[in-house]
């Protein structure tokens, strides 16, 4: 038989005289993430990727599983490809269902024709093939509403498709069409999702995890490489910045006020990332805030923080709650590792009664009891990257 995957576009159709790029930007995320998987044909017509396996041999199970993974694509199914002949569509489409019809008890037949030159309308080619179904199995019944079966043939310009329902796909747009960004992944919940989320909108990801041995482990650091490796299923290859900023840490505790030093931390950080960010040619900076969940996540907070930025920075997850975080995270398979018991640099030195409200100004001055330029520049030098791809 003639197997193939169709992966329906979502956004893509609306992009009018931009539309080739994002196809294009698509095509080339899907031959990078079946590449292991043997070779493929692709070909993009009426608003549809055709994948089809060249050798015949590809796991295409595996395929579908690495294709719903990937942003721009809204619905895929593995279909039968057929000459626009009823006789020969009805003989492919009793030959896939046959066993599973006879064992049914209820199913139905969805056609769509989009090639208007085929004789039959949708509702006259899904009544022909139903009927010779029900002369066939004739312990079958036809239900619109909730059949056992749903057989759906697709009259397009290039031949006739039969399929199961379709499956969900990532939706968004292809990642690559919307700029790079620099994530400052934690080993919490909520950056893997923010990371997700912006890849969702196009947007090519990279990575910055901050560690502090001996106050945090390899294994802690292990755990954000994981959690990476797992956002790239959705995100594609991430380069991976790893920052010593142990030094930086304990001239915090040091030498600044006990309630400012997440504030001073999270500033730091974020100079330190521009000026990796600047160096690899990447537009803006992205975290996992959500507005009020934890002091330095307030409004105020992120005043102060957002006053040392040069660079758009981008909170994807600002108006959801930590169920809603949670449950994207089960979706894109983080949540699992991000509740593993490894601790970050974020926890190191947390202050017992942090400011919720701070004032620029007195964070600026607690910030300005230490020069940590020599640190910075120091830091900057000292990170290490790796890339990290799912496959």
């Amino acid at each position: 038989m003639n197997e193939l995957i169709l992966c329906k576009y979502g956004e893509i159709v609306l992009k009018g005289l931009n539309r080739g790029s994002f196809e294009n930007e698509l095509m080339k995320n899907v031959r990078r993430r079946l590449k292991p998987l043997g070779k493929f044909d692709l070909r993009s017509a009426q608003s549809t990727l055709y994948v089809r396996s060249l050798d015949g041999n590809a796991d295409m199970d595996e395929v579908m599983d690495r294709l719903k993974k990937v942003y721009g694509i809204t619905k895929l199914c593995k279909a039968i490809g057929v000459e626009k002949d009823v006789e020969k569509i009805y003989s492919v489409a009793k030959e896939r269902y046959s066993e599973i019809l006879k064992s049914a008890k209820s199913f139905k037949v969805s056609c769509k024709r989009s090639d208007k030159k085929f004789p039959l309308t949708s509702p006259e080619l899904a009544a022909e093939l139903g009927g010779r179904l029900l002369e066939d199995f004739p312990g079958l019944k036809v239900d619109l509403f909730e059949p056992e079966v749903t057989i759906v043939c697709e009259i397009r310009d290039g031949g006739a498709y039969i399929h199961d329902i379709p499956i969900d796909g990532a939706g968004g747009i292809p990642v690559g069409t919307s700029g790079r960004a620099l994530l400052l992944l934690s080993g919490g919940i909520d950056s893997p999702v923010a990371g997700c989320m912006l890849a969702k909108r196009g947007v090519m990801v990279s990575a910055i995890h901050f560690e502090s041995p001996p106050y945090t482990s390899e294994r802690a650091l292990m755990k954000v490489e994981r959690l990476a490796k797992k956002m790239s299923e959705y995100c594609g290859m991430i380069n991976f910045f790893t920052v010593p900023f142990t030094k930086i840490q304990e001239e915090i505790r040091n030498n600044c006020p006990e309630e400012f030093f997440t504030l001073i931390m999270r500033r730091l950080m974020m100079e330190i990332a521009q000026r990796i960010a600047e160096k690899n040619s990447i537009q803006a900076i992205a975290t996992g805030e959500s507005l009020g969940q934890v002091a330095s996540q307030t409004m105020a907070a992120m005043v102060t923080t957002d006053a040392v930025c040069r660079m758009p920075v981008f909170r994807p997850c600002i108006g959801l709650d930590k169920k809603e975080i949670i449950d994207i995270s089960y979706k894109i398979g983080t949540f699992e590792i991000s509740i593993e018991p490894y601790e970050d640099c974020c926890t190191v030195f947390t202050p017992k009664h942090p400011k919720t409200k701070p004032v620029l100004s007195d964070v600026e001055a607690a910030q300005g009891m230490f020069d940590f330029e020599p640190l910075i520049r120091e830091a900057v030098e000292n990170t290490s990257v790796k890339t990290i791809r799912a496959y």
